[in-house]
Parts: structure tokens; C-alpha cells; sequence
């Protein structure tokens, strides 16, 4: 099918070359021009060729920040949707990624469905609630972890504002995530 007869044009940044493979065969299918890289310099270069109106960044690229790759594709074409994927995810880096220009986060194994709903705007419907939800303490976790990055990593400024000791948010942050 011609290029100005698809859904649009998608750049797909992952180092994992079987996912990226795998995630640009679905793509296709959908209709949408595929464009692949696995890493900032080749996205950065497929970019600057390349009319896109998607992009999707995995957060780890090798020794890369897919962060950074956010950041120069909002530069290079402000109207790109740039969804970033990682298999890493918690909210402090949600919150991250959507300040840096990222219209959304999702973990893999990425739902196609559910990345399609992104691309085209409808990202407000409801997912379906996972098989184990988060504890209390992970969502507690959580949330001090978006504020202190919401805080610049100052320990000082996040405790004055969740109201908590700084000594204390220092030893729960020097902890690992509860699961």
C-alpha cells in the first residue's frame, strides 16, 4: 500500500531486535509505514529524513536513555506522538517521560491494541485491572518515588512536601521497591 494511503508513519527505537521486529510486522499489518532503529543516532537519522507522525522509544537503549531520544524528537517535530515502552517501569519514571514529551508509558510485552488506542488519541479508556495489583506499600513506594523526581532528587524539598522527616524519606529511599 502506498505511503499516503497508511494510518501514518511510526518510528520503532528498540535495541531488542526481536521485539522490534515482531512490534513492526504488527504495525504493518495495521497499515502504518515502519521505520526501525536501535539507537538514537539511527533514530535521530531516520527522523530527519523521515515525516513521522508516531514514535515509539523503548526507555533502555543499550548503554542509551530513551529519554534523551524524547526529548530531540519533541525538538525535531513537536507534533509527533512519542509513546515510550520499557520493561523497567515504575511511576517515577511514568512521570519522567511524560514531562520530557512522551504522550504515554507503556511496559512490555506492549498490547498492539492498546498502543494503536495511544497513537490515535483514545488513551482515557479503561484498561482492564491486572491478575495482582500493586500493595500498599508498592503504591506508598510509588508515589514518594514520583515526587521525589517530580522534586529534582532533592530529599529535602520532597520531604518538606509529603510532610515527612528527612531522615526518614532518606531510608526509604536507600530501600528497594516492595513488591
Amino acid at each position: 500500500m502506498p505511503e499516503d494511503q497508511t494510518l501514518g508513519s511510526v518510528l520503532l527505537v528498540d535495541d531488542d531486535e526481536p521485539f522490534r521486529l515482531s512490534l513492526a510486522r504488527a504495525l504493518r499489518r495495521r497499515e502504518m509505514t515502519v521505520h526501525c532503529a536501535a539507537t538514537i543516532a539511527e533514530a535521530v537519522s531516520l527522523a530527519a529524513t523521515h515525516p513521522l507522525a508516531y514514535a515509539v522509544v523503548d526507555l533502555r537503549l543499550g548503554g542509551e536513555n530513551g529519554l534523551d531520544l524524547v526529548r530531540i524528537l519533541r525538538e525535531m517535530m513537536p507534533d509527533v506522538r512519542v509513546v515510550l515502552l520499557t520493561g523497567y517501569g515504575n511511576i517515577a519514571s511514568a512521570v519522567t517521560a511524560i514531562k520530557a514529551g512522551a504522550v504515554d508509558y507503556l511496559a512490555k510485552p506492549v498490547d498492539i491494541d492498546g498502543l494503536m488506542a495511544v497513537f490515535l488519541g483514545q488513551e482515557g479508556l479503561l484498561s482492564p485491572l491486572d491478575a495482582e495489583p500493586m500493595t500498599p506499600e508498592r503504591v506508598r513506594w510509588e508515589h514518594i518515588q514520583r515526587v521525589y523526581v517530580e522534586c529534582g532528587q532533592n530529599v529535602s524539598e520532597t520531604a518538606r512536601r509529603l510532610r515527612m522527616h528527612r531522615r526518614t524519606l532518606q531510608r526509604i529511599l536507600s530501600k528497594r521497591a516492595p513488591v
